[in-house]
């Protein structure tokens, strides 16, 4: 009989989870559950937080979902989820297993997700220089760490550990009495050095940063322990991998080849390659740089232009739409209202009409925000401006990195992916057009594919 292999992706909005069969790499079963965990800001300072609770009974509910028979066979786990975000903990107290076949959530703090908004451009300013490649952010873990140093030190006295939530998860399943992080994970905390693959801890210590709540770092894809106890009918013992970052799991999930791209394009859009093996990053952080960096695997980067407007523009120009229609009262049918836009695309094959879509601004052009220019009065039905902004949506990822550079990268063949392209032909033609590449689509990247595939692959 077979054996599997758990893939766990703890994101933003849902858990995920998938049984990987080890001889096929086929999947057996998968399951998806929201978390309906963020938590609303009253504090006034754009906090962005999720109840860590309500995420754990998530993990659990979709667990429960899974074949009882094909998890009593499960050989390893791997988990994978939102980066960037810290979570604390009591190290010996961090959960409680009096459930016996799983545990729930105890003596934690909230997530602080990354997309938290605390620390401002002035106090990411008076943060130390980091030795690293990659600037700090705000919802970035050691900028949250800092800004609670600065403005609630006694909040971080009642804990001993922290982590992203997917390395809580591991931390607990293994009984674990500290918390363990790979490069890809730490280096989305910031002030983490990817060459060396340690912490800045000498600029941290000289800050006054609390130390003792920086995880222990091990390379991504090894294990780092085993299941202290039955959970959801796996058994005791089962070797646990270290958390890994969900981007790269993704991207492990449908890049085949070293001369593959893969193009993203859900809620956010992100376009990606691996770098050369004798690749290094630059020694210090280029903030106006398009183009991020980030660690994989067996020392590889990522070269990646990461988007924040790609699908949530559609969808923002929709919720557009149906408000418009409700002030002049008329009631949309919305669920078809999206495919009556797109169609009204698909008879426009071209438009004048240009839209610069960056309603978000960029990470490394905030304040560029969106425009609308050469409006005439020939180019203003449907079709010309869903046509425009898809046009502006890719237009906007290509300005991030051109045709060019995934030339001179040698890249061949670019992997779309995400929901945004899975279901807007529009943006698949526009998308054709801009890169000269062979394109495929069919490959949906996925997270807790990915992570389960890496243990598939290394173990």
């Amino acid at each position: 009989m077979s054996n599997f292999i758990l893939g766990l992706d703890v994101g933003t909005t849902s858990v995920k989870a998938v049984l990987i069969e080890t001889d096929s790499r086929s999947v057996a079963a998968t399951h998806s559950l929201p978390t309906d965990s963020d938590l609303s800001d009253s504090s006034g300072v754009k906090a962005k937080e999720q109840d860590t609770g309500r995420i754990i009974d998530s993990v659990n509910r979709c667990l429960s979902f899974l074949p009882a028979d094909k998890l009593q066979r499960v050989s390893s786990i791997g988990l994978t989820g939102q980066m960037h975000g810290v979570l604390f903990w009591k190290a010996k107290s961090g959960c409680d297993w009096s459930n016996r076949d799983f545990f729930t959530a105890r003596d934690t703090s909230q997530l602080i997700t990354w997309q938290d908004g605390r620390c401002s451009s002035d106090f990411l300013s008076s943060l130390p220089k980091p030795d690293s490649h990659q600037s700090v952010a705000t919802g970035f873990g050691c900028a949250t760490i800092f800004w609670y140093m600065k403005h609630r030190p006694e909040f971080l006295e009642g804990f001993t550990a922290a982590g992203t939530i997917q390395d809580y998860v591991v931390s607990m399943l293994c009984g674990l009495d500290e918390c363990v992080m790979t490069p890809q994970n730490a280096a989305s905390w910031g002030f983490f050095n990817t060459s060396s693959n340690q912490w800045n801890e000498n600029i941290l210590k000289g800050a006054g940063f609390p130390l003792h709540l920086l995880p222990r770092c091990v390379s991504s894809g090894s294990l780092v322990g085993q299941t202290c106890s039955s959970w959801h009918g796996i058994p005791a013992g089962t070797p646990v991998g270290a958390a890994l970052g969900d981007f790269q799991c993704s991207v492990y999930s449908c890049m085949s080849a070293c001369t593959d791209a893969v193009l993203n394009i859900s809620t956010s859009a992100q376009l990606t390659f691996t770098m050369p093996t004798d690749f290094k990053p630059p020694d210090s952080p280029e903030p106006s740089s398009s183009i991020a960096y980030f660690p994989y695997f067996d020392s590889l980067y990522l070269a990646v232009a990461a988007s924040l407007n790609g699908g949530n523009v559609l969808a923002t120009f929709v919720e557009m739409l149906t408000a418009w229609m409700r002030e002049l009262g008329a009631e949309p049918a919305d669920s078809c209202l999206y495919e009556k836009l797109i169609n009204s695309a698909l008879s426009q094959e071209t438009s004048d009409l240009m839209v610069n879509p960056t309603i978000l601004g960029e990470r490394h052009n905030p304040l560029c925000l969106g425009q609308v220019t050469n409006i005439s009065a020939s180019n203003l039905s449907l079709g010309h401006v869903i046509r425009a902004l898809c046009h502006g949506i890719v237009s906007n990822v290509t300005s991030m990195m051109p045709a060019e550079r995934l030339q001179q990268a040698g890249v061949r063949r670019i992997v779309g992916s995400g929901s945004a392209l899975a279901r807007n032909e529009v943006l698949r033609q526009e998308v054709e057009k801009a890169f000269p590449q062979e394109m495929v689509y069919g490959q949906n990247a996925d997270s807790a594919v990915g992570v389960a595939m890496v243990l598939c692959d290394r173990l």
